[in-house]
């Protein structure tokens, strides 16, 4: 091999290490400043739901929901837990629902609930 073919190559990888770095900074830079992490994103929207049944001994409650949009769960009636037994005692059969839940060790737990306006 010749001294120019050495000469050559050397200033391509030089010419690489030089860029990589500004590369991965741009980058880093176009994702960083548009994207928001899991710790930024919106808490997602309160789900709508009939009351079909309140079960209090057992902290239960059955509701006719919508689409939920943060679980990808389709419109259902089914039975959720409450997180706390006392927001049963705030709604009745009949009532509309505005209602959180969340998936915790595989249960479907509803932390708030309030009155549908």
């Amino acid at each position: 091999m010749s001294h120019k073919f050495h000469g050559w190559w050397f200033a391509a990888l030089l010419s690489l290490a030089l860029l990589l770095p500004w590369a991965a900074q741009a980058q880093h830079n176009s994702h960083g400043s548009s994207t928001t992490t899991a710790s930024q994103a919106a808490p997602p929207a309160l789900s709508e739901g009939e009351v079909r049944r309140v079960d209090a001994v057992n902290g239960k409650i059955t509701l006719k929901h919508g689409f939920i949009a943060h679980l990808d769960m389709p419109p259902m009636t089914m039975v959720f837990t409450v997180k706390d037994p006392a927001l049963l005692a705030q709604v009745k059969v009949g009532d509309q629902v505005r209602f959180m839940v969340v998936k915790e060790d595989g249960v479907f737990l509803i932390t708030q609930m309030q009155a549908a306006p």
